[in-house]
């Protein structure tokens, strides 16, 4: 993922965990709340200890990233989004698991069909 799509900082997951809005399925929580004057979304994934050791944790982080890169141009720009992952994740496949990220998000709202481009 680029770097002008990431939240980093602590204090931006606290704004959005506290100002947002949350949509959840089963496997995955996103937290959103629109960001104004910015033109990209920037994203930030969230995987607890719960779900696995380092190397489960990292394979899920680097497919839920894989997942929203593929995705991005029907994710709208000026929010900051947030995906956490619960415990069913950590047994899915890739498919499996794009299927249910792009749920939650169309939950929330904020996908668009294939053939629009991101706001």
């Amino acid at each position: 993922m680029e770097k002008k799509n990431r939240l980093t900082k602590r204090e931006y997951f606290d704004k959005v965990y506290r100002h947002g809005k949350s949509a959840a399925n089963h496997q995955f929580v996103l937290y959103y709340k629109a960001q104004h004057g910015q033109d990209a979304f920037r994203l930030g994934v969230s995987v607890s200890k719960k779900l696995g050791n380092a190397v489960v944790r990292n394979r899920i982080r680097r497919m839920l990233k894989e997942i929203v890169r593929l995705n991005a141009s029907r994710l709208p720009g000026g929010y900051d989004l947030i995906l956490i992952a619960r415990k069913p994740a950590a047994d899915m496949e890739y498919h499996e698991m794009e299927k249910s990220v792009l749920h939650v998000i169309k939950r929330a709202s904020l996908l668009h069909k294939k053939g629009e481009t991101g706001s």
